[in-house]
């Protein structure tokens, strides 16, 4: 069983939530990232999502654009990425590690080498964000082999009939944006539209839904933990690596941040038992 799906089967059986932070992997550089990683685990975090910079995020607000340009700032590669999981991997054998990215460094390494490198080096998901699942199956085809799985967008405009054929290829969970536009903590959520649009996709499928775009502290991730099987939380840490850096107090700042997110989902959880 792959490891996010053994992940999910757990959380199921606890009756938990899932917490899902994202780092942009090489920002401020990829030591950084090796350590944020531990320090995500450490404090709540059920699956990593592992940005991949790309010299144009298009799926990517500000945020989350700076620290792409401080990432390819500071050398890093898809290969270096690759790298920083498998020495995650030395020490963390069981969360799963999810990488988010585009298209482009992925074709210029190849399909068949990427698959193989990112499976030796310990990945268990990748999301192409400008990879659409019409267009999907060389791809597909070369992550089943080596049991990474593919995950794929769900937007508020999808259609039924394309959730339909999204949820039919996705495998570990399928990830739902809760707002129309790119990345970055929001003000407000849509919550009715929210819990509408996972009940949609609860019809066609039956692997988790994780929620992500737009969620910034543990009242939103809160909100999320109502309706949805995981929340993926990220401009709220990138921010906290833009202000600190590679600063020692970086790890406390963002340990505290994900704390409270966890505290929030689990409080959530706790409330509709009682």
């Amino acid at each position: 069983m792959n490891r996010i799906a053994r992940r999910f089967t757990e959380l199921a059986q606890k009756g938990r939530k899932g917490l899902v932070p994202y780092l942009t992997a090489g920002d401020p550089d990829l030591i950084t990232t090796e350590r944020l990683m531990h320090t995500l685990v450490e404090n709540g975090a059920d699956l990593i999502e592992l940005g991949v910079p790309f010299s144009d995020p298009m799926a990517d607000g500000p945020v989350i654009q700076k620290a792409c340009e401080r990432a390819l700032a500071s050398g890093t590669t898809l290969v270096g990425v690759l790298d920083v999981v498998r020495r995650f991997r030395k020490v963390d054998t069981t969360t799963p590690v999810i990488l988010m990215g585009y298209l482009n460094p992925i074709e210029a390494m190849g399909y068949q080498d990427f698959v193989e490198a990112a499976s030796s080096a310990g990945v268990d998901g990748l999301l192409t964000v400008d990879m659409p699942p019409e267009e999907a199956d060389p791809l597909i085809k070369e992550m089943k082999r080596v049991k990474i799985a593919p995950i794929f967008l769900v937007a508020p405009t999808t259609t039924n009939k394309r959730m339909q054929m999204i949820c039919r290829v996705a495998e570990g969970f399928v990830y739902y944006v809760s707002l129309k536009g790119v990345t970055g903590a929001r003000a407000q959520l849509d919550i009715s539209e929210i819990e509408a649009s996972v009940g949609r996709l609860k019809q066609y499928t039956d692997i988790p839904v994780g929620v992500g775009f737009g969620i910034r502290d543990a009242g939103t991730a809160a909100m999320i933990g109502k309706v949805a099987d995981a929340v993926v939380v990220g401009s709220a840490l990138v921010n906290l690596i833009a202000q600190y850096g590679s600063q020692s107090v970086l790890q406390e700042r963002v340990a505290s941040c994900l704390r409270e997110i966890r505290r929030g989902l689990d409080e959530t959880v706790e409330s509709a038992q009682a």
